[in-house]
């Protein structure tokens, strides 16, 4: 019977919660995908599919894999691409060092300090705040923040599942905010000005072109997301119902505890100081050989290979404070925390497995990329100008990433088409670019295709054994769409009144006749 005293909202979020687990278990729904793309890509061979590419011209037709090239491609392929999905390696390496801080009471004993010490009433801000931080260094909030979040509101007497949501929301959902630059800003415009010189070949687009939006966007996601936290997801976690001890409350440090950090803050400074001598002197030995300026620190090793320095430093951190609190007495201790931490990683090493399988397949095929082509020229065909028209292409942007993860390639394939047309309707490149960040973000949430989706699905179960694809799509859909409301209103505001998305970005352009 339907509790009365549930809302609308908190009804239609249960029946999609109820409709996604009503699937498959997710490594069973990933490996009918993969065999699906397979029966697909058969049928559409079979009927003249193909599609220009809008950057070579080259014709696009789908690549049928129920064939014996196709079959012999599977088999070949298969270890491959496994061991080669992006995430893989990412969080076993991450999750190595980290097992040592956590096994230690490291990590333990800082999240108690914060909570200690930060009101409650700011945890979930401070969350996604830092989710949207961690975007400058990639893939650091999937695999540290979030499951560090839902251990820090366990902790403060609040449901993991908000603490894992609001730092998603934050890391994922505000995937283009930040006050800083970061790997993707370089990247994105790279992609950005080699479009804009097919209509103009001196054109330039700086890393920096997206800079004054993007920092505003930082806050707005922040309200949202703690907005969005509070007063939908919030009542649907009232509290939490798992097995929980003495060591889950929030006890006062030990001596021996505020010894051991005393001892790990001595060794973060010490990496600090060597990051910052590295990064910041221009002969700094993490700097990008070769490069100057910016460019230097974007494309620095340092950033480039920054799980090594969560590896790195989650061991370190985690030996100086078993040193000085007594819980690291031998290498033993070491390799145990690296050992434990790697044991709870079956159920997600099978379902990679299969997950990797289908995002391969699905590649192979084209359907993706015929999918997009397809949908970029519908747009095109609508003729629309300045508001709709990038309304319209925010839709589309996030539309089209539930079917392509990675933001680069989708970049690189919508670029060409609407770069040059926007240009020629007096559209910087520089704003296409902003919209198209806008929409490339707001739908991760809620896309299987995002690479880190598998690995939230099972931090969720943590909490929820019996939590899915349904269960997360459900509690990620408030942000989402509040994200896409919110963000679009700014971004049509932005433009109403005139300002520069960024340093030396033009208003305007000239209309061709």
């Amino acid at each position: 019977m339907t509790d009365p005293k549930k809302s609308a909202v908190d009804r239609f979020l249960n029946s999609v919660e109820r409709v996604g687990n009503a699937l498959p278990d997710p490594t069973t729904l990933f490996a009918l995908m993969a065999l699906g793309v397979i029966v697909v890509s058969g049928i559409a061979a079979q009927f003249d599919l193909a599609v220009a590419h809008p950057k070579t011209g080259e014709m696009v037709a789908p690549v049928s894999l129920l064939s014996i090239e196709g079959l012999h491609r599977i088999m070949t392929s298969l270890v491959t691409n496994f061991t080669s999905f992006a995430p893989l390696g990412t969080v076993l390496v991450a999750l190595i060092g980290i097992g040592v801080a956590e096994v230690s009471g490291f990590i333990g004993a800082l999240m108690r300090l914060l909570v200690l010490n930060a009101p409650r009433v700011l945890l979930t801000p401070i969350v996604v705040f830092c989710g949207v931080m961690s975007n400058a260094a990639s893939e650091v909030g999937y695999v540290l923040l979030v499951p560090l979040a839902g251990l820090i509101f366990l902790a403060a007497g609040r449901h993991p599942v908000l603490g894992v949501a609001a730092a998603f929301a934050g890391v994922s959902g505000g995937y283009s905010a930040n006050l800083v630059l970061g790997t993707i800003d370089p990247l994105l415009a790279g992609l950005t000005q080699e479009a804009a010189r097919i209509v103009d070949p001196t054109y330039v687009v700086s890393p920096m072109a997206n800079y004054y939006f993007m920092f505003v966007s930082t806050f707005l996601i922040t309200g949202l997301g703690w907005w969005v936290t509070e007063r939908i997801v919030a009542p649907r976690f009232p509290a939490y119902q798992g097995a929980t001890g003495e060591q889950d409350k929030v006890q006062p440090l030990s001596a021996a505890e505020k010894r051991g950090l005393k001892y790990a803050a001595v060794v973060g400074i010490v990496l600090t100081a060597l990051v910052v001598w590295g990064l910041v002197p221009e002969t700094g030995f993490l700097r990008k050989l070769g490069a100057s300026g910016q460019d230097a620190v974007l494309q620095s090793p340092f950033l480039i290979g920054i799980v090594s320095f969560i590896f790195v430093a989650g061991v370190l951190l985690g030996i100086a404070y078993g040193i000085g609190a007594g819980t690291v007495k031998s290498d033993r201790d070491v390799i145990k925390g690296m050992s434990q931490q790697m044991s709870t990683l079956g159920g997600y090493m099978v379902l990679v497995f299969f997950a990797a399988q289908f995002v391969a397949f699905f590649n192979w095929s084209n359907l993706g990329l015929i999918m997009a082509i397809e949908g970029a020229d519908v747009l095109k065909a609508m003729g629309l100008h300045q508001i709709p028209l990038f309304v319209a292409f925010i839709l589309l942007s996030a539309t089209i990433n539930l079917a392509m993860g990675s933001a680069s390639a989708k970049w690189a394939l919508m670029a060409p088409v609407f770069v040059p047309m926007f240009m020629l309707l007096g559209y910087p490149p520089e704003v296409t670019q902003t919209a198209y960040r806008v929409g490339d973000s707001v739908t991760n949430i809620i896309s299987p295709m995002m690479s880190y989706f598998a690995l939230i699905i099972a931090f969720l179960q943590r909490y929820l054994p019996g939590a899915g694809i349904g269960t997360l799509v459900s509690t990620m859909l408030p942000y989402s769409v509040v994200f896409l409301i919110g963000w679009t209103l700014l971004f049509v505001l932005w433009l109403l009144a005139g300002i520069p998305v960024g340093p030396g970005s033009p208003l305007s352009l000239p209309v061709a006749p």
